[in-house]
């Protein structure tokens, strides 16, 4: 069982299954390569934090049009869908505050590969959005 940080706030079951529903329309649209609708699903300007090739940590906000531009590279355009089986960790912070780690195998064109992440994402008039994406390697592209 996986001891989660204390945060003063407890979940409630609608806190965690409008999360998970959040993510599995997420999931949905990478899936299919949907940027725009992946970028609805955020709050701009997007912090990303990662590292770079050197080992430093950088840092970056993007707007709306660089958010799909980068993933539409990132991700490639058409072919096949891109599945994803992830065991996600949620912290709540508050019922609009959560910062989710997600340990994820993500598979393309036959090609699989391991990833690890943590977004913190904010609820507002009851829909949950990231605004902070975290994930090692991307430095030297923000």
């Amino acid at each position: 069982m996986i001891h989660l940080p204390e945060t003063g706030y407890a979940p409630t079951d609608e806190d965690r299954a409008s999360l998970d529903a959040w993510f599995a329309a997420y999931d949905a649209a990478s899936a299919k390569r949907d940027v725009e609708r992946m970028a609805d699903m955020a709050v701009f300007p997007l912090n990303l934090v990662s590292d770079d090739a050197a080992g430093d940590g950088r840092s970056a906000q993007w707007d709306r049009e660089r958010f799909v531009a980068t993933m539409t590279q990132v991700m490639g355009e058409g072919g096949e869908d891109i599945t994803f089986e992830s065991t996600r960790t949620p912290v709540f912070l508050s019922s609009a505050m959560a910062v989710v780690f997600t340990d994820s195998t993500m598979t393309a064109a036959g090609h699989t590969q391991q990833l690890r992440y943590a977004d913190i994402l904010v609820r507002r008039g009851g829909t949950w959005a990231f605004q902070t994406m975290l994930q090692c390697g991307w430095g030297d592209n923000l």
